[in-house]
């Protein structure tokens, strides 16, 4: 059944993001929709390693803690739920959701799980298709590739909301379709009409990063100031059937949005204000405008959008070596001459070792991490050295962080707080598959197949 205005709320902004603003909003926001975005980049290809390891696994590590969280609220209420935490294992994922609805001693609820974003085995198949990064074709990666995973758009989500499902659990979803969808689903909005395909795109765009609307990334003492940043709260869009919108955030909690913070995160990742392509539509945000009509109410009018294209973009991540590193501090006079004595000695034993690196990296944390060594600056009274370098032998990767550990007693006077780590790296780059090549599917948990 479809409304003339619905309310959208952001639940969260990255994987690793806050929990309590989304019960906020579902407690007191009155919303109609929660949407937990959570992927970056790399996340599904880190993921599908983890579900090789064990195929139970591949979602967003916070999955159920945030379910546990806000289910009982949503479920009262009637809040729908839409979140791509589902990573690379979306069906497990759904699974679990609705295990946890039922460990809560809740209704069962119907969870969708999107499935089709995975075209791994397409990519393997076509090993011609250019990279954009570079325009050599995708085969080079070919031994190294982890997943290769299509951003889907918002179609398939809006239609698993119209087959009921109370919760949808994708994986690789472009992050204004998550909220798009609910659009489309709500409001009844064609999904060629590009006039409010436009309106809605550019609401999810400025929603998907949750806090950085309401004040988060923004404050920058004394000019820019955010009240209650410990309380910050989420924002949440109230959008019109005919595509008018209005952003908000719930009463009485902390942070501010208002033009300024709007105007800011509209051009967060926005590569081409007036061609920014995602699978729904091509936005154009030239002639886009915000209005203050309240506090803490800003209204966005005047964005454009011209037909989707006819391939859907692919990122590929592939296995890139590993970084291994190292931290260790120094204080008092002469901390920086003592930490550069400590680089050199790390060089030089490494050296000794036979270790050869393609890049290393060498930051003086405090000095020259961010704008590098540059002279004339005074002398620290603290300073931490970091050295990481790449590798393609993790062997390599390990006896970096290996040795600057030891300059605890193996290095100049006063140093101490050394830690060493080794990471594997997932590397990412990207392509554009044609729309035929790509199936997305809706398994709904629970029901017969």
């Amino acid at each position: 059944m479809t409304k003339n205005r619905i309310r959208i709320g952001a639940g969260s902004g990255f994987s690793d993001d806050r929990f309590e603003p989304a019960l906020e909003l579902a407690r007191h926001g009155n919303i109609d929709y929660l949407v937990f975005e959570c992927l970056a980049e790399r996340t599904i290809a880190r993921e599908t390693l983890t579900r090789l390891r064990d195929p139970q696994a591949g979602y967003t590590p916070y999955l159920v803690e945030r379910m546990r969280m806000v289910l009982p609220e949503c479920m009262q209420r009637g809040i729908r739920i839409v979140t791509n935490m589902g990573a690379a294992n979306p069906v497990q994922a759904a699974r679990v959701v609705r295990q946890e609805a039922l460990t809560l001693d809740l209704k069962a609820p119907r969870v969708a799980a999107i499935v089709g974003d995975d075209v791994t085995e397409v990519i393997r198949a076509n090993p011609q298709l250019p990279l954009l990064e570079s325009g050599e074709p995708v085969e080079s990666l070919l031994p190294r590739l982890a997943a290769a995973n299509a951003y889907l758009g918002a179609d398939i989500v809006s239609e698993a909301l119209k087959r009921d499902a109370q919760i949808v659990v994708t994986g690789r979803v472009a992050d204004p379709s998550l909220f798009l969808a609910c659009m489309l689903h709500g409001l009844g909005w064609s999904y060629d009409d590009y006039a409010r395909l436009a309106s809605g795109t550019f609401t999810g765009h400025l929603l998907e990063c949750a806090a950085q609307l309401t004040g988060g990334c923004f404050a920058d003492l004394p000019r820019k100031l955010v009240p209650d940043m410990a309380r910050i709260g989420f924002p949440f869009a109230d959008v019109g059937v005919d595509g008018d919108v209005r952003f908000g955030k719930v009463d009485g909690s902390g942070g501010r949005l208002d033009v300024a913070t709007c105007t800011e995160q509209a051009l967060y990742e926005m590569h081409d204000p007036s061609s920014y392509i995602t699978p729904d539509c091509v936005l154009d945000i030239t002639q886009a405008e915000f209005r203050q009509v309240a506090d803490n109410r800003v209204e966005m009018l005047g964005a454009q959008a011209r037909p989707r294209t006819p391939s859907y973009k692919v990122v590929v991540g592939y296995h890139d070596g590993w970084i291994g590193e190292g931290e260790v501090g120094y204080a008092g006079p002469n901390a920086l001459a003592r930490a550069r004595m400590s680089e050199q000695i790390v060089r030089e034993r490494l050296a000794l070792r036979g270790f050869t690196y393609p890049e290393i990296r060498v930051d003086y944390i405090g000095v020259s991490s961010l704008h590098g060594d540059l002279p004339g600056r005074p002398e620290p009274y603290e300073v931490r050295l970091r050295v990481a370098a790449r590798s393609t032998d993790r062997k390599a990767a390990e006896a970096v962080g290996f040795e600057v550990r030891t300059l605890n007693v193996n290095g100049p006077a006063g140093g101490g707080g050394g830690t060493n780590t080794v990471r594997q790296v997932i590397g990412v780059k990207s392509l554009l598959l044609p729309r035929e090549h790509v199936r997305p599917e809706i398994v709904m948990e629970g029901e017969a197949a």
